[in-house]
């Protein structure tokens, strides 16, 4: 990666959209993921196959807008936004059930995710000498999850278990999302609030570029400052709806009745074209992004409802892109110095002059490598992160150790 990223050793060339050079790629793609279907042994609304082969899908289609320089199509940066809002809605969707369930608020648990997520990106960080906000998606899933689980730890604790033995414990959820959204909208309305907030010491080093500036993270914050939480709440507006049996997806057949299931599939296929319009229509970059967070959950819960209405649909799921949605975040991560070049305004050459022949190399290249991190990263965890309480202290101890003498040297604390 350093050879890509820091030297001229390897060209670089710059990137020329065009609508074939997205688009061909984009059907390509689809038409695999298509192929490689299979029955799921889930039957519940967004499962897990449905969920990777979801994040499968999106980042591929991150990975051809990134690699073809669509972001200047104003209409394609719109719908990606949305792609990018889904995941983090997942994410909030996936930590919740996940917390909901089990109740486990240890951590071991907290410790693990954060370092699953982390790893690559601290490795890059020091290896090529750039901020953590550099890497901004890790960043906001890292900080979205430490505020889904804080949401989840404080006190009262609400689990299924709990609130099944106890009806009042539905109450307390409720006050918790009030409380999260109404946190959420006082920091999005006093940007001075918000940076006093994430420039203090000594987490400041996460949230700001090499030139000292909050304004990276304080856009990429705001543009889905709802995601993770509305994905808290979708999931526990699904499980209230399985609990009192308004749904039954616990077997292959569909979740309403014909009548029913039409109507909704008519609302969620009108509620994925007034995204669309919204897309084709809004006039510039500010102005979309500024609408962006209030409408982002119409499209996400018009697809969940389509992908899963219909008993046929919600079993089965695409291997392809479920294979790619377990190691998306490390595609998202590994495209920076292996795929990419230029701080991403570019594109890495190794066979100069024939264009189709050199993605096909460095994508093979570049998804092998992804591959690898991800078993890497699964072994090292049990090691960095064992779960006697003990040893996890001393690892954490002297994690810190490590870290902070490098924070003084470059001015971080």
């Amino acid at each position: 990666m350093f050879f890509i990223f820091r030297t001229n050793f390897f060209m670089k060339e710059n990137k020329y959209y065009t609508h074939l050079t997205f688009f061909i790629p984009f059907a390509y793609v689809f038409a695999l993921g298509l192929f490689f279907s299979e029955e799921s042994q889930h039957t519940q609304v967004l499962h897990r196959d449905q969920t990777d082969e979801t994040k499968g899908w999106m980042q591929l289609i991150i990975l051809i807008y990134h690699m073809t320089g669509a972001s200047q199509v104003l209409p394609i940066y719109m719908h990606v936004r949305v792609l990018v809002t889904a995941y983090l809605f997942l994410s909030g969707y996936g930590h919740f059930t996940y917390f909901w369930h089990t109740g486990d608020y240890g951590l071991y648990r907290l410790w693990h995710v954060l370092f699953r997520m982390n790893l690559l990106v601290l490795v890059l960080c020091l290896s090529m000498n750039r901020p953590y906000q550099f890497y901004y998606f890790v960043p906001l899933v890292s900080f979205w999850y430490a505020v889904n689980y804080v949401t989840m730890a404080i006190i009262p604790q609400v689990t299924s278990s709990s609130a099944e033995a106890n009806p009042l414990q539905y109450l307390y959820m409720v006050l918790k999302f009030v409380v999260l959204f109404s946190i959420v909208t006082v920091l999005y309305m006093s940007e001075v609030f918000f940076e006093k907030i994430f420039v203090t010491r000594p987490w400041k080093a996460l949230f700001v570029t090499t030139d000292d500036s909050i304004k990276e993270w304080w856009f990429r914050w705001k543009i889905d400052r709802y995601s993770v939480a509305s994905g808290m709440l979708f999931a526990f507006a699904y499980y209230l709806l399985r609990q009192y049996r308004i749904i039954d997806d616990n077997n292959h057949s569909n979740l309403f009745s014909r009548g029913l299931s039409l109507t909704a599939t008519l609302v969620s296929i009108i509620g994925l074209g007034i995204y669309a319009t919204f897309a084709f229509l809004c006039r510039n970059k500010p102005e979309c992004n500024e609408i962006h967070p209030y409408i982002s959950f119409v499209p996400i819960l018009s697809f969940i409802v389509l992908r899963n209405i219909s008993g046929l649909l919600r079993t089965r799921y695409s291997t392809f892109f479920a294979w790619f949605g377990k190691i998306s975040l490390e595609l998202f991560i590994a495209q920076y110095h292996i795929w990419l070049a230029a701080d991403t305004h570019g594109v890495l050459v190794l066979v100069p002059s024939y264009p189709v022949l050199n993605v096909i190399i460095t994508s093979f290249i570049f998804v092998c490598i992804a591959h690898e991190v991800h078993h890497i990263t699964r072994i090292l965890v049990k090691y960095a992160i064992p779960s006697d309480w003990r040893y996890l202290v001393r690892n954490v101890v002297i994690f810190f150790l490590i870290l902070v003498p490098i924070g003084f040297h470059d001015g971080m604390f």
